[in-house]
Formats: C-alpha cells, structure tokens, sequence
C-alpha cells in the first residue's frame, strides 16, 4: 500500500510534521510499503488537487483541513484551519463517529507551538510511539514555529544547524524537501546539514541571506511600532522573517509585501522580543482571514495571485494602519 504525505511546503515544521508522521506510521501503523511528499502552499484558489491523492492512505499534516472521504490522516495547529464551517463540522462527525482510530485519525489542537509537537505527543499517548529519539527535533520544531529564540540576533545570524535548515528549506526549488523529510527522524540536524545536496544549497543561500538583510535594511520603515516594507520588485520570498526585528528592535509588529510567480503575499508578524503584554496584543490570524488568509495568534499571511499587487497592496496597508492604532 501507498501512504500520500501532504505538507506545509517549504516551512519547517511541515517538513518535520511529515517526517516524524512517517515514522510514526511506519512503526505503528505498518500498512504502508512506500511513502510520497507532496508540499502543499497557501495561495489565491484553490488549495488542494484531489487528484494527486494515491491510492490507499492520504496524510494532510500541518496545513488546512480538506474534506474528502480519500483523507485518511489529518494533523493541524493553526488556527485557521478549516477554511469553511461545512469543513469543520465534517471533522467534528469524523471525531464522533471515528472508530478503529489505527485506520486514520484527524487530530487538531491549536494550544499547539508545532504541529511536530502535536504529532508527537497524539502519537505516544494513543499509538504508543517512541519519541524518545526524536527529541531534537521535536525542541526545534517548537523554536522554529513558535520563535522561541532567544534573540533576534541569534534568529538572524543563525548559528544552530536548525537555523540552516530552515533557511535552505524556505528558499529551496522543487524536490529538495521530500528528500530531507526521510532524513530528519533517522539523522541528527547537524547530520542533516552536512548531506552534500544541502551544502550545496547552503552556501548561495547565506549569500542571499546576507543580502536580504541589506535589502531590508534599505526598505523597512518603522513607524508607530510597525515596521513596513514592499519588496514585489524581487521575485523571491526567501528572506528571514526576523530581520525586520533585527533592524528595528522596538518594533512590536511587521507587515510586509512579498511577491513569488504564483502569489503575491502580505506577510503579518509580531515582534517575538516585544515588551508589550500578550493580552495588548492583536491576534493577527483574525485579522488575516478578514482578508481571505489566516495564521496564528502572533503570526499571519494573506496570499493574492500574482497580478493582484495593487489589491495586496492596499490590503497591507489597511492592516499596518490597523495596527499602528493599536500602538
């Protein structure tokens, strides 16, 4: 039998979610004989194609819900997770009514920091899987997605092998991550780094990097605690996140414009070093959906299609001036 491992495509903790869910299968599950990664992005349409489904078992991990009858596995945090009521209440009767929870389960907490953290802990406590091994992955996946770091210099320069990995993972082309995924739960990260088809990603990557803090450096403004920046001119989207932050410390949030060849994206953050209180704090994930996109409490985007600039514009325009009231 095939096992379809749908994931957040170059992010992370989706790469960890789909690694750590193929061990977990493999061990505890067993039906599977072959495994394949298809990422999944967030962008204007439609988010899935039924039609790549395989036939026998399909996982959706760390991305939105999808109701479909051939979805076998599904794991989320966010909390944006189901993009209409009927796809939630389709998983509330697949909760109620689920009965033999070794042919599939869908499991979704949004208390969650990673969604490798709530693979983990779902799997151990209902499937008895080891995690033991895991536990680097598991503390990075949880830093990563939650950035818990401790500063914003150390996000930026990014000494620690999962900071590299990460980096390759965001800016990587097509088929790069299903070949890291089967690595992450048998190596260590380190280990990982070192493979020859990452190092030879790696090093015009930290050009890029180095660049990209000079582009923003130029770009970002700040004002009234949000920092602004519209990047469209560059056809990228690989750029670290905490660089706005990194530049400008007393910064509480950033909007900022981004463009790729299938979207145009208004990314939204929240100074993860603010001193602002938590209960101060705008919760961005609503204020994204009002757009069409969604995220997390602390961290959102709203995806355009390409031509839409001017719409994607305005929007984030609206958002910044949201919250610099706020402030």
């Amino acid at each position: 039998m095939k096992c379809g491992v749908f994931y957040h495509d170059h992010c992370f903790d989706g790469a960890c979610s789909a690694s750590i869910f193929t061990r977990f299968h493999r061990e505890c599950i067993g039906t599977a004989q072959e495994f394949s990664y298809i990422g999944l992005m967030h962008r204007a349409g439609s988010l899935f194609d039924e039609s790549a489904f395989v036939d026998g078992e399909n996982a959706i991990v760390d991305f939105k819900y999808f109701t479909s009858p051939r979805v076998t596995w599904w794991f989320d945090h966010h909390q944006s997770a189901f993009l209409t009521p009927e796809d939630h209440k389709d998983f509330l009767n697949w909760q109620a009514n689920a009965q033999d929870k070794r042919k599939g389960g869908k499991f979704y907490d949004p208390n969650y920091i990673s969604c490798t953290g709530l693979i983990a802990d779902v799997t151990r406590e209902r499937f008895g899987f080891d995690t033991a091994p895991l536990a680097e992955l598991i503390y990075w996946a949880n830093i990563v997605d939650g950035a818990k770091y401790e500063s914003a210099e150390a996000a930026v320069e990014m000494a620690a092998p999962a900071m590299k990995l990460t980096m390759v993972i965001e800016s990587s082309g097509e088929g790069f991550v299903p070949q890291m995924i089967p690595l992450l739960t048998e190596m260590s990260l380190q280990q990982v780094l070192d493979q020859p088809f990452v190092q030879k990603e790696l090093g015009p990557l930290m050009e890029r990097h180095r660049a990209g803090i000079e582009l923003l450096r130029q770009r970002t403004m700040l004002d009234r605690g949000v920092v602004t920046f519209d990047i469209t001119d560059r056809l990228t989207e690989g750029y670290n996140k905490f660089i706005p932050y990194y530049l400008h410390p007393a910064a509480t949030y950033n909007v900022g414009l981004s463009r790729s060849s299938f979207r145009t994206k208004v990314s939204v953050g929240t100074n993860p070093w603010t001193k602002v209180p938590v209960e101060n704090l705008a919760n961005l994930a609503a204020i994204c959906e009002r757009y069409g996109g969604g995220g997390h409490a602390r961290v959102g985007a709203v995806s355009f299609p390409p031509d839409q600039e001017d719409t994607a514009r305005k929007a984030a325009a609206e958002i910044a001036a949201e919250l610099r009231a706020r402030a």
